[in-house]
């Protein structure tokens, strides 16, 4: 027995390919007509259909300054900084601070155990005290010696004018031949006692200047015992922020080793790569806008200072630089931000991006207006009252307008053409509207999407 086998007849493979395409062409020319409608559709009267206007919000356009900008991506530099190392090697035996502290010139970071102890210094302060006397019993020494050399020098000079007389004297014979030999003998003698006193002169002056070469040393060694206990209290030298801490108690150091960062973020200064493609734009004196990635407020601004005279081989860009002072908020070294930088100012217009309408590839906006009135001949839709009839003021429709935007600033669109200032703008419930729609504006803080305004009287909201 064989199993029975569907009898419906099957769908040609071209036949369903033939009704694919009539559907997708279907779905076109809906499209097509929906947008059709909805741009022309108002301009038949719908406003006067008896359909309630649309509670919208409208703005005025004022004067504001467009502005021709680039957005890079910078780094900041902090100018004043300082890498703190140890003068002596050591022991960490305490550490005064934790990462993040602010510290001012002169506070103490750091405490190593020193290599020499106060008693070195002690002996080495008692070693320059031996010394400063010995220099001063060497200079009183010398200084009698000096006073020596006088007394002898004076006698030989006395000596000398008795030796003149004498020998007068004997010439003339006043005087024995033997009172001469006694003078000359006493000048002899005296001459030799002067020659001695200058050799001892200079034997204590030798004295005096090897004990002041040594109080000199005495007084070097203290000073650099001195120095290794005062290196041993590792000071910031500047006031700043305190940066991480590698070191713990207990590790040993070495001249040179980093033990922490002291950093000023008062005063900072950017750095951005600009393309080679736009370098020929840069000048000193461009303002420059800093904000956080993700944020549009502008947390600070600055102007360009620096502009790199080479261009950096391997990313083809250019270096320049921003000095930023006081910013709104706390910036810090090596910190990345959004950097847009302005390149021109013109006068011109901004409308918020909630405006504008995108219609078959361009942009329009919704301005409130009167209605137009219907064509002669053309017949009032059913139910309409009479013109003569309707009470006040015809309610405003909302008009189609195409405009050219520029780039966006902010949470703004530059517009470049099709508006001016002082024009009024829909700015809320756009996606309820086309062209002819009767508009209802509504005051200023209240809710569109509520009906005549969050519940106010149709009177209450009327432009």
């Amino acid at each position: 027995m064989t199993a029975s086998s569907d009898s419906s007849p099957a769908l040609p493979l071209s036949s369903s390919r033939k009704w694919l395409g009539l559907l997708a062409l279907a779905l076109l020319m809906a499209g097509i007509g929906f947008t059709v409608w909805r741009v022309v559709a108002g301009r038949r009267g719908d406003g006067a259909m008896g359909f309630p206007p649309a509670s919208v919000k409208i703005e005025r356009l004022q004067a504001a300054s467009l502005e021709d900008s680039s957005e890079f991506v910078g780094t900041l530099d902090a100018q004043t900084g300082v890498s703190l190392q140890p003068e002596a090697d050591g022991r960490v035996v305490q550490i005064f601070v934790s990462a993040g502290d602010s510290v001012a010139a002169g506070d103490p970071i750091m405490q190593l155990s020193p290599q020499r102890s106060q008693a070195d210094y002690n002996a080495a302060l008692a070693s320059i005290s031996a010394a400063r006397s010995a220099r001063d019993a060497a200079r009183a020494q010398l200084r009698a010696a000096q006073e020596r050399q006088a007394q002898l020098q004076a006698d030989i000079e006395l000596q000398e004018s008795d030796f003149a007389r004498t020998a007068a004297l004997v010439e003339k014979g006043a005087l024995p031949q033997e009172q001469l030999d006694q003078v000359s003998r006493d000048r002899t003698v005296a001459n030799a006692a002067l020659n001695s006193a200058i050799q001892e002169i200079q034997a204590l002056s030798a004295s005096l200047d090897g004990a002041e070469a040594t109080l000199s040393q005495t007084n070097a060694n203290a000073n650099a015992i001195q120095q290794d206990l005062l290196d041993t209290t590792v000071t910031s030298p500047i006031s700043g922020i305190v940066g991480d801490i590698p070191i713990k108690l207990g590790d040993y150091v070495q001249t040179g080793d980093q033990l922490t960062t002291i950093t000023q973020n008062q005063d900072l200064e950017l750095e951005i790569s600009v393309p080679i493609n736009q370098a020929s734009r840069l000048q000193r004196g461009l303002p420059v806008e800093l904000s956080l990635f993700g944020s549009e407020r502008a947390i600070a601004s600055g102007n360009i200072s620096f502009i790199s005279p080479t261009t950096d081989a391997s990313t083809q860009t250019v270096l320049a630089k921003a000095r930023f002072s006081a910013p709104e908020q706390p910036l810090q070294d090596d910190q990345r931000l959004e950097v847009r930088v302005i390149w021109a100012e013109r006068p011109g217009i901004l409308i918020p991006t909630t405006a504008i309408s995108r219609l078959g590839g361009q942009t329009f906006v919704f301005i409130p207006a009167d209605p137009e009135p219907p064509a002669a001949g053309e017949a009032m839709p059913p139910g309409a009252p009479p013109a003569a009839q309707q009470a006040g003021p015809p309610p405003q429709v909302a008009k189609l307008v195409p405009v050219t935007l520029g780039n966006l600033q902010g949470n703004d669109y530059q517009v470049l053409e099709g508006l001016k200032p002082g024009d009024t703008v829909i700015t809320s419930g756009i996606l309820n509207l086309r062209d002819g729609v009767p508009i209802q504006p509504v005051p200023e803080g209240s809710d569109p999407s509520q009906p005549n305004g969050a519940g106010k009287p149709p009177d209450a909201a009327a432009p």
